[in-house]
């Protein structure tokens, strides 16, 4: 099976180069989808060299900050005018996938690309349309913040009273689909609250839903990490907004064109 990596990306130039090699060193058929939202920093700079290599005879560009090269015939770069959120770079990312399978990657090195044998392994296998990869069942983590892990927790708790699913990390960004799956889904969220969007749709569909356990190195603030109680906010919000108020999946065994999808995926 093939698999699109799609890469929401805002200011990250530290560590856009490590974690493209990451993703790379993977021995997976794959394509990634990079989606930069607006970086300012030289990230969209970066990627457009990544971009204008992918159509050179080379296809491969040299990492500075790393000394090592990658492949670029396998990478897709967009770029959002301005910044519009995490939400609306993973919509326009799942437009654009054309693999079998769908991996959420984060570009800022704290989920580890290794982790994905044991992420699409259950949908290989038949047994499941979504994976979770989960920070709280036993893989290693560095050590962080108590609040946000209560924060979490709080979340989690909310959600799966909602949803009546037993998920252990709903904030994770391993989220994995099939992509047939994630084709009915109708993501309306611009920001962080794709997040719980995802999952409330998810379980309303009845969708198979597995969970691995991930590692984990988390960033502090200095370090870079941008999720702020406005989002633990809005995610609340999201839930009671999904669960009881709006509906967003298309009914199993509908026929959806390319045009209706993206229609679908890019709705506002």
């Amino acid at each position: 099976m093939k698999i699109s990596v799609i890469i929401p990306v805002f200011n990250e130039r530290p560590t856009i180069e490590e974690l493209l090699w990451r993703v790379q060193a993977e021995d997976l058929e794959m394509e990634i989808v990079v989606v930069d939202d607006g970086s300012t920093d030289g990230t969209r700079e970066f990627l457009e060299e990544v971009s204008q290599s992918a159509k050179s005879t080379a296809q491969s560009i040299l990492l500075p900050h790393l000394e090592k090269s990658i492949r670029t015939d396998n990478v897709r770069v967009l770029c959002q005018e301005r910044n519009l959120g995490k939400g609306a770079a993973l919509r326009r990312g799942f437009m654009e996938a054309h693999g079998d399978i769908v991996v959420i990657q984060d570009a800022d090195l704290e989920y580890d690309p290794h982790d994905y044998r044991s992420l699409i392994a259950p949908i290989e296998r038949g047994v499941a349309d979504v994976v979770y990869g989960s920070r709280f069942l036993g893989g290693p983590h560095r050590v962080l913040f108590f609040w946000h892990y209560v924060g979490n927790k709080g979340l989690t708790l909310l959600s799966n009273m909602v949803t009546n699913i037993n998920l252990t990390d709903v904030w994770t960004c391993y989220k994995v689909f099939k992509r047939d799956a994630l084709q009915r889904l109708r993501l309306r969220e611009q920001r962080f609250g794709i997040e719980q969007e995802i999952t409330v749709k998810v379980a309303r569909l009845g969708l198979r839903v597995y969970e691995v356990p991930i590692s984990y190195y988390g960033r502090t603030y200095a370090e870079g990490k941008k999720i702020t109680l406005r989002d633990g906010l809005r995610g609340i919000w999201c839930i009671i907004r999904y669960g009881f108020l709006t509906r967003g999946v298309a009914p199993a065994g509908d026929a959806i064109s390319i045009e209706e999808r993206a229609a679908q995926l890019v709705e506002r």
